[in-house]
């Protein structure tokens, strides 16, 4: 029986190591790594699949902005092998999707393969004017409008908004 939850601390090494098998060290050179990098994923919405007490999936989403809109950039998605075509990467996408709109943000953008991602909304529509911060497919860019509109007149190439990692280290030390 999947679970999905919040991801928690000691969600690290699980979560490490199931993006390592997924992408292999070549994850830290992707463009997207450039947002995330430092950061802390938007609150809220850094979720896992558990079966029983393993962990088989995690999605992170991480705020952004393009211009002066806010965005949210989902990724990395990731399943254990054992898992996959069970529709545990669907789960974490509906769950991400609907947290998301429920926290009032207004898109999210990905890299990722469109077949996939159509189903749950996104494509490259409203996407001509944005860009990443380094090499991207520009094919595999993708958006989702959670609030109608959200995308329209946004140029710009994305930039980290979010938290600071070190922010979450010196509250905890405080």
């Amino acid at each position: 029986m999947i679970a999905y939850t919040n991801e928690q601390a000691g969600d690290v090494f699980a979560r490490e190591t199931l993006l390592d098998r997924a992408f292999g060290p070549g994850r830290f050179r992707k463009s997207s790594e450039k947002i995330r990098s430092g950061r802390l994923p938007s609150e809220g919405l850094a979720l896992v699949a558990r079966d029983e007490d393993r962990l088989v999936g995690s999605v992170r989403l991480w705020e952004a902005a393009a211009d002066r809109a806010p965005l949210l950039l989902l990724g990395p998605l990731a399943v254990d092998d054992a898992c996959r075509g069970a529709g545990v990467g669907a789960g974490l996408m509906r769950l991400a999707i609907d947290r998301a709109r429920s926290l009032g943000h207004g898109a999210v953008v990905l890299v990722g393969d469109e077949p996939y991602y159509r189903r749950f909304g996104f494509s490259t529509r409203g996407m001509d004017g944005l860009a990443m911060p380094g090499p991207f497919e520009r094919d595999r860019f993708l958006g989702l409008e959670l609030v109608p509109g959200a995308l329209e007149g946004v140029s710009g190439v994305l930039r980290p908004t979010g938290r600071l990692a070190s922010d979450e280290l010196a509250t905890v030390a405080a």
